[in-house]
């Protein structure tokens, strides 16, 4: 699977036709100069005048018979322009042919005049200035002043559908990279986000072209209202807030947002405030989205715009507001006087319409879906989360135990995506009502990994996938790779060597059981012991291990196949979960019989096995004779070894290091690079607690201690819990107290 360039491949998904409405979207940008073999001498016919915009040549001092004439487009520069006179004397006389095209726009705009002359002077909010010869300075000094009042460093002249008007163009990379420098040292200095936060924002925006970058960071938690105010504090607009019942017609106009559309509006996320004369007061999140206000200003025909930054929430609130509308005082009759049978027509949903297999075969979709597995690998995530939604798609990696977002592929692509993981994972793809899991076997950078999929559908009608990579590479570590100390790893080993007994290893999900597992099995003789194991699912194949997969719908529950693996003569069996009374039951008699047990329980620590054996129903009596051990474990994560420094601790937390005995100045964290993310954790290293049940704790066992005071007990015989042993690996600069406090409970 060799690399590609993910810009190119994401323009070629933004390319394939869509089911959407075909509603009137914000020109994508400035388009390129015409071609040069375009003859100067041949205007642009009116048709395609009105379809899309042109450059012109706007050098002084023939700026009015240019844009009569519509001569070869170029684009050009406020510093080009001086302002132009009716009476200077550069005016060159006009030719024949411009005169004759003047006359033609002059007469096209006298009646879009006498048109606009009818309509109520409020809402009109410019009358069009006629751009025949003899008028043309002082619409020229109306560009001049445009100009100079632009924010970017370059414009360009749209031709619409009657009249020419003056427009920015987006402004230079430059600009707009100084400009989000900005807003994000002033975020930082706000508090607002975190240096891991505008990372994470800025890896998505390169993976997904055409999104805002506010609206990424918004994505990472960042605060809107607080954002919001940054972004009007960076570009020097007024900050204002809408509220929530605020009167359509006092604190902003309904009738403007009708003429532009509701839904355009919501597209954009704008909302007109007033109109003041010829200039239209607009309310938009992101002043720095030139396109949107170009619509905006085509679509009102204003010759000039005022920008208030008013928080996203609140324009999306008002425009439901004037979206649902308030019928509840019409009468019945009323409303229905208006409907006939005909105006509502059932139509197929357009996603059922859509060949799922044709578009999950097309190359753009496979090799999509095969970048994404690959950045996963590259990254080290062990999850791979697909959250499709009714607007967007997003793609989050599970590193290190927390999930990041990756990548924001277009959301029409999602039911492409999700068919195209099921075909590879041998799923039904016309099944989505209910709940599919599958397995996919591949082959990422000359490492064979498998993927366990999942599948889930969802309220809104999508499926969610999430895959787990199971890489055998990362159990091929053996127990010093895993964080014991040295007292605890020697017990461990000997308590391994056991001929018989139960030895049990405990934690929540993706504490990382089946890895310690796997690594004490690798320690044994595998040439002088029989071992077996029953596994939900097989999640790596061991070499020299018989392995069984459990099938409960067939009768394959554990407790049956642990009577059958009785009668294989077993040295060691390794029991995925002792889940019931049956099983539990079954090992703990094997375990009596001359057999080593390996299996794990979910508990928060090493005592609460005790009471949860108990609960399930087994006997005290069997539980002390047959326990020998007990492992509750961890994940932390460990701090990156290329940004370690020295700590910075609040005095809350140096104060609570000091009340541990732990010396605050001796303590270390990760203060973020590129190869930790910015996080400043790179891997992760396992905590542990040891219980050896020996004699005195099985009397105890016996009589049916509570949780509680089998803890206090087994701490006062020298065990050694959690808290502790993260602890010691924080004065061993391994990881921080934050991380120690995140996964561990103040009673253990």
């Amino acid at each position: 699977m060799g690399s590609f360039d993910i810009d190119k491949l994401l323009d070629e998904l933004e390319a394939e036709p869509s089911n959407e409405d075909s509603a009137p979207k914000p020109p994508p940008g400035p388009l390129s100069p015409l071609a040069a073999e375009q003859s100067p001498s041949r205007p642009l016919s009116p048709e395609a005048a009105s379809e899309r915009p042109i450059h012109l040549p706007l050098t002084p001092p023939r700026v009015g018979e240019h844009l009569a004439s519509l001569h070869t487009a170029q684009t050009v520069r406020p510093s080009q322009f001086t302002p132009i006179h009716p009476t200077g004397p550069q005016r060159p006389k006009p030719t024949s042919k411009s005169k004759d095209r003047s006359r033609d726009l002059s007469r096209d705009q006298s009646r879009d005049q006498s048109r606009d002359q009818s309509r109520d002077q409020s809402r009109d909010l410019s009358r069009d200035a006629s751009v025949d010869q003899d008028n043309s300075p002082a619409w020229n000094e109306r560009c001049f002043i445009d100009l100079r009042s632009a924010e970017t460093d370059e414009l360009q002249l749209r031709i619409g559908s009657d009249r020419p008007s003056l427009v920015p163009v987006r402004g230079s990379e430059s600009e707009g990279i100084r400009r989000e420098q900005a807003l994000i040292e002033l975020l930082i200095e706000s508090n607002l986000a975190d240096n891991s936060k505008v990372a994470a924002a800025k890896k998505i925006a390169k993976s997904s072209p055409g999104t805002r970058f506010t609206d990424l960071l918004i994505d990472q938690g960042v605060d809107e209202l607080g954002l919001t105010q940054a972004v009007a504090t960076v570009y020097r607009l007024p900050f204002q807030r809408i509220a929530d019942d605020a009167d359509p017609e006092r604190d902003f106009s309904s009738d403007l947002a009708d003429r532009i559309g509701l839904k355009i509006c919501q597209e954009l996320c704008v909302l007109p405030l007033r109109a003041e004369g010829s200039r239209l007061v607009l309310a938009t999140s992101a002043p720095m989205d030139s396109f949107a206000i170009d619509e905006v200003r085509m679509r009102l025909r204003a010759r000039s715009i005022s920008l208030v930054v008013v928080p996203a929430r609140d324009i999306r609130l008002s425009l439901d507001r004037l979206d649902t509308g308030d019928a509840e005082g019409e009468e019945v009759e009323a409303i229905l006087s208006d409907i006939d049978e005909d105006d509502v027509q059932v139509v197929k949903d357009a996603q059922e319409e859509v060949d799922l297999e044709r578009e999950a075969a097309e190359s753009p979709v496979i090799r999509y879906v095969n970048y994404i597995i690959q950045q996963a690998v590259k990254e080290g995530a062990s999850d791979i989360h697909i959250e499709p939604g009714d607007k967007s798609l997003k793609v989050r990696f599970r590193i290190d135990g927390i999930l990041h977002e990756s990548m924001q592929p277009p959301a029409k692509m999602a039911a492409a995506i999700v068919s195209r993981l099921k075909i590879m994972g041998n799923l039904d793809i016309s099944e989505r009502r209910v709940p599919q899991d599958g397995r996919i076997r591949c082959s990422v950078q000359g490492r064979k990994l498998d993927l366990r999929m999942s599948t889930l559908p969802t309220a809104a009608g999508h499926e969610k996938v999430v895959m787990r990579i199971l890489d055998t590479k990362s159990i091929q570590v053996t127990l010093d790779d895993l964080g014991f100390d040295e007292d605890s790893l020697t017990i461990w080993r000997k308590q391994i060597d056991q001929p018989h007994g139960i030895v049990l290893v405990t934690g929540p999900t993706g504490s990382g059981k089946t890895t310690t597992l796997y690594a004490s099995l690798g320690q044994m003789d595998k040439k002088t012991k029989n071992i077996s194991t029953v596994e939900d699912p097989v999640e790596y194949h061991l070499e020299g291990i018989t392995q069984t997969q459990m099938h409960e719908k067939i009768g394959m529950t554990f407790a049956a196949a642990l009577k059958s693996l009785l009668r294989q003569d077993p040295d060691v069996i390794l029991l995925g979960e002792i889940r019931d009374i049956e099983t539990a039951t079954i090992a703990i008699q094997a375990s009596l019989t001359g057999h080593l047990v390996l299996s794990t329980l979910h508990t928060n620590d090493a005592p609460s096995a005790v009471t949860r054996l108990g609960n399930i129903g087994v006997e005290n009596f069997l539980i002390g004779a047959a326990l020998n051990a007990v492992l509750a474990q961890r994940l932390v994560r460990k701090i990156c070894d290329h940004c370690k420094a020295p700590a910075d601790h609040t005095e809350e937390m140096a104060e609570y290091l000091e009340m541990q005995g732990i010396d605050p100045d001796a303590t270390f964290e990760g203060k973020g690079c590129d190869r930790c993310r910015n996080l400043g954790y790179s891997g992760r290293r396992g905590i542990y607690e040891l219980l050896v049940v020996d004699d005195h704790l099985r009397d105890i066992i016996a009589r049916g201690p509570n949780v509680t005071e089998f803890r206090r007990t087994c701490t006062e015989r020298g065990m050694v819990t959690l808290r502790q042993d993260g602890f010691r690996k924080v004065l061993a600069g391994v990881t921080t107290p934050q991380e120690i406090l995140r996964v561990t409970d103040a009673t253990i």
